[in-house]
């Protein structure tokens, strides 16, 4: 007999209805792996601008064993391609590098740039994209039908993704690119299957901002969504990913050349983000590094080539983009 996923309307955990499942192995890890996430790596002064920092103690770089922080990926001046850790005041940003994706301990390298030398890319590149449709009330209303009562899920691919700065290639073959700023979940090292609603959030490595880039000319003449949402570089990541961060009510806005065109908070979300994660992992399994597109709020519009996209999420920042012809 098959079980299906559970629903869950607004953000409180009260509200779900599927029991605790006894406890497991897997469950047991996860609850281990999440309640490791307690230490933030020290934070050093910024370099002077265009000119890279050294560990300067003589001993063995500091560990970060849970990066409660921002985990950037980034070129660095030399070229090499690098995760680390976003430092510092808004005004005087810096990236301490890190020796690898710390997914449950990385150390320092002992090398810091100025943010604003260095070129931030997309924080993760997902083996899958998983979007839902319809999850704020308005926008449900404002693409014309009711909103649907189980989060509805469609897939882009992993070649959509690009990073901060980088140009949203507008089709010859739509006339009518939308943007859609949203939240985006990042599922953590132990990747999510079958997982109840009340543990969905122990699968979380963080959170980024996503621009869920839509042909919609597309989207109405197909009638599904695959090539309307699929085309190189219709899914915009970054800046980095926040791991320390309560997603339940937070401010976002997109604009577009400085005028607002979608305002809201996350907790107008239909489906919360724990429902979110349950639901589709009892569908699909989710691996590391996937990313689960929370939903649009209204105000979705037209995005022409030479204007920029800017999509700012409370606690974690701003991603923009500019629009360019193919």
């Amino acid at each position: 007999m098959s079980v299906s996923p559970p629903v869950t309307h607004g953000s409180s955990p009260a509200s779900t209805s599927m029991p605790a499942s006894p406890p497991s192995s897997s469950a047991a890890r996860r609850r281990a792996w999440s309640a490791s996430r307690t230490v933030t790596p020290p934070v050093s002064p910024p370099p002077a601008r265009g000119r890279r920092s050294g560990a300067g103690s003589g001993g063995p770089p500091p560990r970060v064993t849970w990066p409660t922080v921002r985990i950037a990926r980034f070129t660095a001046p030399s070229g090499q391609r690098l995760f680390g850790v976003v430092e510092g005041r808004p005004e005087a940003l810096t990236v301490a590098a890190l020796t690898e994706f710390p997914w449950t301990s990385a150390s320092f390298t002992g090398e810091r740039w100025a943010l604003e030398d260095v070129r931030l890319l997309a924080p993760i590149l997902p083996t899958k994209i998983v979007g839902i449709g319809k999850n704020y009330a308005e926008h449900a209303a404002e693409m014309g039908g009711p909103p649907p009562d189980a989060p509805l899920m469609f897939l882009k691919p992993n070649t959509a993704v690009i990073g901060p700065a980088d140009a949203i290639r507008l089709p010859v073959d739509s006339r009518q690119v939308e943007h859609e700023g949203e939240l985006a979940v990042v599922i953590g090292p132990l990747g999510a299957s079958q997982v109840p609603r009340e543990r969905a959030l122990e699968t979380v490595f963080g959170y980024t901002i996503a621009n869920d880039v839509t042909a919609r000319d597309l989207q109405r003449a197909d009638g599904q969504w695959t090539r309307a949402k699929g085309f190189d570089s219709f899914c915009p990541l970054g800046p980095w990913i926040e791991t320390a961060l309560d997603p339940s009510d937070l401010a976002i806005r997109t604009e577009v050349d400085g005028q607002m065109r979608q305002e809201s908070r996350t907790s107008l979300l239909l489906h919360d983000i724990a429902t979110l994660i349950s639901y589709v992992s009892h569908v699909m399994t989710l691996l590391p590094n996937d990313v689960v597109l929370t939903g649009t709020p209204a105000g979705v519009g037209p995005l022409r080539a030479g204007q920029t996209v800017s999509v700012t999420v409370e606690g974690i920042g701003t991603l923009a983009n500019p629009g360019r012809s193919r």
